[in-house]
């Protein structure tokens, strides 16, 4: 039976202070030693170009221009400044980044290595379906952290145009088990970033790059404390499970947002 992630929706920004998620504990992140930190991108999340065809503050710009043939060559130029690997794996790697250096973190199996199991190494061979978690168990993992992007691109309004990138990660022991789940939800209007001119991003595809990357890094940052329970110092290690009925992993869904809670 598939188990639903229960989650709140948020809005992320820079300086925000988050919203609770299913919270983890110390005691919690003291049961695994053996991570496995995967990103993986939904099959349609994109990159998106919802620009001209929502907002007809640029119609005068478009000049003879289809509004929805400009969204798609614009689409075409955010593939050429960051591909969907690159969005996926920069969430992965910026969490872990800011993770404390400490276990089990430390002890993560090699992204190179899992990589190999998933068959993910090149550059757009990023996992779009849920892989088979089963894989990792060789390896020595005992949990997976796991980042997915279902949405992302830009989208404008008003006549001012924003990165934006949408998805969920979760904290899961592969014998059974979700110990933290948040969704996210984070934009160009919400970190108050500035117009993100679609006509330079056509000309100079690095901008929305940029702009993406301050998103990621953002999400990254509050995951990366959701992930640092203050209370992680008084927990035990985790022990090694020497009996028991293995239980089965349990497969992702689409989170069900409840209410959200305003930064």
């Amino acid at each position: 039976m598939r188990m639903r992630i229960a989650l709140w929706l948020c809005g992320l920004a820079v300086t925000g202070s988050g919203c609770a998620g299913s919270r983890l504990s110390g005691r919690d992140l003291a049961r695994i030693s053996r991570p496995a930190l995967i990103g993986r991108i939904e099959e349609q999340a994109g990159p998106k170009a919802e620009v001209f065809r929502l907002d007809p503050s640029y119609k005068e710009q478009l000049r003879r221009l289809d509004a929805k043939e400009g969204d798609r060559r614009l689409q075409l130029k955010l593939t050429r400044g960051m591909s969907r690997w690159e969005v996926a794996e920069r969430l992965r790697a910026a969490t872990l980044s800011l993770l404390p250096k400490e276990e089990p973190w430390t002890q993560a199996i090699d992204p190179v290595a899992v990589a190999r199991v998933f068959q993910s190494y090149l550059v757009e061979e990023v996992p779009v379906n849920e892989p088979d978690y089963k894989l990792l168990r060789p390896m020595g993992a005992d949990s997976v952290l796991e980042f997915v992007i279902q949405e992302y691109g830009m989208k404008s309004k008003e006549g001012k145009a924003a990165a934006y990138v949408r998805g969920y990660a979760r904290l899961f022991k592969l014998k059974g088990g979700t110990l933290w789940s948040r969704a996210f939800d984070a934009d160009g209007f919400k970190q108050k970033a500035g117009n993100l001119d679609p006509f330079r991003v056509a000309k100079e595809p690095m901008l929305y790059k940029d702009a993406m990357n301050g998103l990621v890094d953002a999400v990254a940052a509050q995951l990366a404390r959701d992930l640092n329970p203050p209370d992680r110092a008084n927990a035990s290690p985790a022990k090694p499970q020497t009996s028991g009925q293995e239980e089965t992993t349990p497969a992702a869904e689409t989170p069900t947002p409840d209410e959200p809670d305003p930064l």
